[in-house]
């Protein structure tokens, strides 16, 4: 199951509303609705800063306690305010023992690519069907040595044991080129180099 420090403590609630939510928001806590596997949506008040802070990681798991029954979740969606930030609104989904899902896990570069070139992430996250209790907090590519020109593709990366790709495994994640201006530069020496040995 989740990890001990998942576990949260949830309220349920009674009241709806814009004004209902910004009240709940007052005092520290979050909104949130709990729905999936054909049950009716359940609405509850999670604790503000416990919540913020698991969900600096992708794809976060819950494990919460309401009215002493617990209940596993994946945070399917966050409604933030543009301005400050401030989380708004949390959807999550109910999730069974063993149960398979399709979450957007993030793409993570190591490594320096041969001198002179950058690695160009096309698309930051690479989908995958892994089992909810299993998601991984990332997929690691080493570009350590790459030369221009190498591509990176779905099909290339090493999944965790469990893991299955959900894209198209040809889709196109991670290019290894030479940045423009260095290019630039390049061209410019050389014509530079042509005309001093045409003047000769």
């Amino acid at each position: 199951m989740a990890d001990e420090s998942n576990k949260v403590a949830a309220e349920l609630r009674e009241s709806f509303g814009k004004g209902a939510a910004r009240k709940i928001r007052a005092v520290g806590k979050i909104p949130a609705v709990i729905y999936g596997h054909g049950t009716d949506p359940i609405h509850v008040t999670l604790p503000g800063h416990q919540v913020s802070l698991l969900l600096r990681k992708a794809n976060a798991l819950l494990e919460l306690d309401i009215e002493g029954k617990n209940q596993l979740t994946l945070v399917k969606d966050v409604q933030k305010d543009p301005v400050s930030q401030i989380i708004e609104h949390l959807d999550l989904v109910v999730l069974r023992t063993g149960e398979r899902v399709n979450v957007e896990v993030p793409v993570h570069v190591e490594g320096e690519s041969y001198p002179g070139t950058i690695a160009v992430l096309e698309i930051s996250t690479i989908k995958l069907d892994v089992e909810a209790t299993a998601i991984p907090e990332r997929i690691v590519i080493d570009v350590t040595d790459a030369a221009e020109g190498t591509q990176y593709h779905a099909k290339d990366f090493d999944l965790p044991a469990g893991a299955a790709l959900a894209e198209d495994e040809d889709l196109l994640i991670l290019n290894i080129v030479v940045p423009a201006a260095a290019r630039a530069e390049d061209e410019e020496s050389t014509e530079s180099a042509d005309a001093d040995s045409a003047s000769e």
